[in-house]
């Protein structure tokens, strides 16, 4: 069953993106938008594990 998370991003002051997800505790971050999809695969796997 497929789930669907939607996430609100941001670039952030300091440089790079913030990502959080609405309606679930995961957020993380990332120097640029590539950086920032691999680090929302992991956290989202690190939520729900």
């Amino acid at each position: 069953m497929n789930k669907e998370i939607i996430f609100l991003i941001e670039e952030s002051p300091e440089g790079g993106y913030a990502a959080r997800a609405l309606g679930h505790s995961i957020y993380t971050e990332g120097e640029n938008m590539e950086e920032l999809k691999h680090a929302l695969v992991d956290a989202v796997k690190c939520h729900f594990e």
